[in-house]
């Protein structure tokens, strides 16, 4: 399928729900129900050939198919490793999940902290998959993947090594939903050792769907121990980790026995009464290894623990040696540097508001040489970005600073950077802008107000953003919390660096109802091109008779001879000269008596459109180069009275620039020709200014015909 015919495909998929979490889509078309059927009826036990049991599965450089680390790896079905497997054995908890040989503690304790929710729990895990009614070898599992729910199909052949598992296990080793889950997830991004390294948000987000906050706790807010008692009464999840100044403190264990580059889970916030009833903070903590904890105040067998009353010890499940403790808040955020947590609903966790937010997610690219425009210290090419707009209308209820405004959270994530780890890319590094659109300019309507404004960033020096993200860092998500005034706001995501290829999905989360928007729409002002014969000039009269001949109109080789004539003898602007197809696309838009050629009125037109068109052009060739930069083209196009999205954007470059991102005046010319065809095309075609058409295979294929390739500047 084409990227295009793809592109409305998935559009229409998600008008119809899918990639919902009730209608999930198929991760590489495998449908479990099917296949499973299959193989009840065939009697044989699935075999997955989009992830083979095979080294290639397990990973590509550490782990890879040459690497000592896998040698002597076999799989095996957990019916060839105990004589009576359970997929969940007396319900799924936290002490089911044992880490193996692959440094993937950040999707650990993502797991850990899943099974503090049931319910939760069985949205990724399917509660009724077993190893005795309807066995056959297949399971299955889903997660939450950049805007859209995905169900992943894997067979139960596991990584073993001198008979037992190699990487997650439970600690009794007849338990397999936790093993299962992780091999799933591993096939989500091409190898067990995609896994390796992370950040426990991503496997919270991944899980839930939600929206994640970061808390750097050498500068905790106040309130940050009530926010975490709110967030895990409502299910959230949360994680911990402590900095690393270097690679050799990974994994590092300090003298009181806490993990330095772990990630653990956070799974409780209490307020105890010790002593003569003096109140105490305390935080529960899981490390995912199931074992090396906490040896400070309030550990397991410490003296602070005989101080408090069978009742609360029995309230907040102390136990002893099982890799989960409890530590003071106050130690807690001495020693610990982060705190994630993931908002399920998202709920609003810095107020006592409980309702929940209005979510709003859109997908983006940057592309080289169209919408790759950097950070705003970069000025020639920053407009240039994808942007979007959300309008905020009502204030916040009961603001916990008590001043007015509109409280959003704003959260840039990145796709694919786990699948591409193997092929040695980076994530760039991101971030984003946000600005106050104004509305005062009563020139044009409402959304040309607006992305003229936009258009021009880079020229108004007076521009400043109203807000921005708290940095541009190199991770899978950037996520930041604002409070504005009501209005209209345009965020600008960006790369720091211009000139960087890459795909992105915007989410946008407000207390109150907002409305949020492609800023730009594809439009064209439509302008008033009727001329009598008496406007002509006699001079152009007299020219046009001298071209054209006897029979008064000019063919389409007359045409482009005319036209590279006459450019030919600019030293100002570069072309390669105007082809028969840029012709009979002119011809095509012009002749409305269906001769094949342009009589006085019909050239005088196109004539007046091309001094027009290269008026344009000079405009902005800032650099007098005879060319236009790629990333000027959709000022020019505005300019000319079209209005492009990012999509369309990306198509005109793809097709009018050269090497080096520079597109020359024939080019120019062409493209806003299809562009007016394609627009002209589109109001003949439409149903009562409903904005849609509806066509047939026939009309489908003299309209692609006639727009040469134009329909795929539409989508």
């Amino acid at each position: 399928m084409t990227s295009t015919a793809d592109r409305l495909a998935r559009q229409q998929d998600r008008e119809q729900g899918i990639g919902t979490n009730e209608k999930t889509v198929k991760f590489s078309q495998q449908d479990y129900e099917t296949l499973r059927e299959q193989c009840l009826k065939s009697g044989r036990l699935f075999e997955d050939n989009c992830f083979p049991a095979e080294r290639t599965s397990i990973g590509y450089n550490e782990l890879g198919p040459y690497s000592s680390k896998t040698r002597g790896v076999v799989w095996k079905r957990p019916t060839e490793l105990c004589s009576n497997p359970k997929f969940i054995d007396d319900g799924a908890t936290r002490m089911d999940i044992c880490q193996g040989a692959l440094g993937d503690c950040w999707l650990l304790a993502a797991i850990a902290s899943l099974t503090l929710d049931q319910q939760i729990l069985a949205r990724v895990v399917p509660q009724e998959q077993s190893f005795t009614e309807g066995y056959a070898g297949i399971f299955h599992f889903q997660f939450w993947q950049f805007g859209e729910w995905v169900d992943v199909v894997i067979d139960d052949r596991l990584p073993t090594k001198d008979g037992k598992l190699l990487f997650v296990h439970s600690a009794e080793g007849s338990e397999f939903w936790s093993a299962l889950l992780e091999k799933a997830y591993a096939k989500l991004y091409g190898s067990y050792e995609a896994l390796s390294g992370g950040n426990t948000i991503e496997g919270f987000e991944d899980f839930t769907g939600g929206i994640a906050e970061v808390y750097t706790l050498d500068k905790a807010p106040p309130e940050l121990f009530q926010i975490m008692q709110k967030a895990l009464s409502r299910g959230s999840l949360l994680g911990c980790s402590i900095d690393i100044t270097s690679a050799y403190e990974t994994e590092a264990v300090t003298a009181l026995k806490l993990v330095k580059g772990h990630a653990y889970s956070v799974t409780g916030a209490e307020e105890v009464y010790y002593y003569l009833n003096c109140q105490h903070y305390l935080v529960r903590i899981r490390n995912p290894w199931g074992q090396v904890e906490w040896t400070g105040p309030w550990s397991d067998g410490s003296s602070e623990w005989n101080h408090v009353s069978k009742d609360e010890k029995s309230k907040l499940n102390h136990a002893a040696d099982d890799g989960e403790f409890w530590m003071s808040y106050s130690d807690f955020i001495k020693q610990f540097s982060k705190l994630e947590i993931c908002n399920l609903t998202p709920d609003t966790l810095t107020s006592d508001d409980v309702g929940y937010w209005n979510h709003n997610q859109y997908e983006g690219m940057w592309r080289v040489g169209s919408t790759a425009g950097g950070c705003r210290n970069f000025s020639a090419t920053f407009s240039s970005n994808p942007q979007f707009v959300v309008r905020l209308e009502d204030v916040d209820d009961d603001p916990v600073d008590g001043k007015d405004g509109c409280t959003f959270l704003v959260g840039l994530m990145q796709k694919d950077g786990r699948r591409q780890k193997r092929l040695d890319r980076n994530l760039e590094t991101i971030g984003f802008a946000i600005y106050e659109v104004p509305q005062n300019n009563l020139m044009f309507n409402y959304h040309e107000v607006r992305a003229l404004y936009l258009t021009d960033l880079k020229k108004n020096t007076s521009s400043r953003a109203v807000a921005m993200s708290s940095s541009f860092i190199n991770t899978r998500e950037v996520c930041d919390r604002f409070k504005l005034p009501p209005g209209e706001y345009a965020i600008i995501p960006s790369t720091f660096q211009p000139h960087k290829n890459g795909s992105f999905l915007l989410r946008m989360f407000a207390e109150k109802q907002a409305v949020a928007r492609y800023c730009v729409t594809v439009t064209y002002r439509l302008i008033d091109e009727e001329v009598s014969e008496r406007d002509v000039d006699p001079h152009f009269k007299k020219l046009f008779k001298q071209i054209a001949g006897n029979d008064m109109e000019v063919s389409v080789f007359e045409l482009v001879e005319i036209l590279n004539k006459v450019v030919s003898h600019r030293s100002d602007i570069k072309t390669d000269g105007f082809s028969l197809e840029t012709g009979r696309l002119i011809v095509s838009l012009l002749d409305k008596d269906e001769s094949g050629s342009l009589g006085l009125m019909e050239f005088h037109l196109i004539w007046s459109k091309i001094q027009k068109y290269l008026a344009i052009f000079k405009k902005y060739d800032t650099d007098s180069s005879g060319t236009m930069s790629s990333h000027e083209m959709r000022g020019a196009a505005t300019e000319a009275g079209f209005q492009v999205n990012s999509a369309v954007l990306q198509s005109i470059v793809s097709r009018y620039a050269d090497a080096q991102y520079a597109i020359d005046f024939d080019s120019f010319v062409g493209c806003l020709i299809k562009l007016e065809m394609l627009f002209k095309m589109f109001k003949a075609l439409e149903r009562a200014d409903t904005g849609k058409i509806e066509l047939d295979m026939q009309q489908v294929c003299k309209t692609i015909t006639k727009a040469a390739g134009l329909l795929a500047l539409a989508v």
